[in-house]
């Protein structure tokens, strides 16, 4: 049997994929040896595209072409604008990351490229386009999360950032998005391929970059 769409896809980028979900910032965070300011430099650009992400998603649920689809989604932009983002300001405020900070703080260049990829696969007006840049944007911290030891790091902000990609629901959605792709991608697989893999490619940037800009807490670079 041939393999799934998904997984071609991911074979074909493999070793950049590979680089990502085995980081540095993977092990630091499994062990809890980050360092804060990696830590901080890294939630605060994060959740800097959070806006861009929710352009994405309303992309998809737009586009999407069954009822069952646009539900799926839906909820799950609830999840991102509920949960995923208080987790956000809880951990600014244990690593004393004031709102001041976090909005004077340029964007990365791995930032900039990643809300620049989530508009330009939105504005495609593509379903299969903005799952392209989704199963990358999910699948990939599913991978990386799946991996992590079963006794989590004593800091709560490690902890809870692992677990926020390592549950049962968050894994459903996965298979959910990669069944998706599965089925419309085919039929789009240049658009397909490029937004899949300028995605993953700007993933291992966006890692790279927390140690080229760690943030603490006074500001300095």
């Amino acid at each position: 049997m041939s393999p799934a769409f998904t997984d071609e896809l991911r074979q074909q980028n493999q070793p950049t994929w590979d680089r990502a979900v085995t980081h540095r910032f993977v092990h630091e965070l499994f062990d809890g040896s980050i360092d804060d300011a990696v830590m901080a430099g890294y939630l605060v650009q994060d959740y800097r595209f959070l806006d861009s992400f929710l352009v994405l998603l309303g992309s998809a649920v737009a586009t999407a072409d069954t009822l069952e689809a646009r539900l799926r989604l839906s909820r799950f932009i609830g999840e991102v604008a509920g949960e995923e983002n208080t987790y956000f300001l809880r951990a600014f405020e244990a690593l004393g990351v004031s709102a001041h900070l976090r909005e004077t703080i340029p964007d990365t260049p791995a930032t900039e490229q990643f809300t620049g990829l989530f508009r330009e696969a939105a504005q495609t007006r593509q379903y299969a386009a903005a799952l392209a840049v989704l199963v990358v944007t999910e699948w990939l911290y599913q991978d990386w999360a799946s991996r992590a030891p079963a006794k989590r790091p004593e800091n709560v902000v490690h902890a809870e950032w692992i677990d926020l990609h390592d549950y049962p629901g968050f894994s459903q959605f996965v298979a959910f998005l990669r069944a998706e792709l599965d089925r419309v991608g085919p039929a789009h697989r240049d658009l397909v391929e490029e937004f899949f893999g300028r995605a993953v490619d700007i993933e291992l940037a966006f890692f790279d970059a927390a140690y080229e800009h760690p943030v603490t807490v006074d500001g300095a670079r």
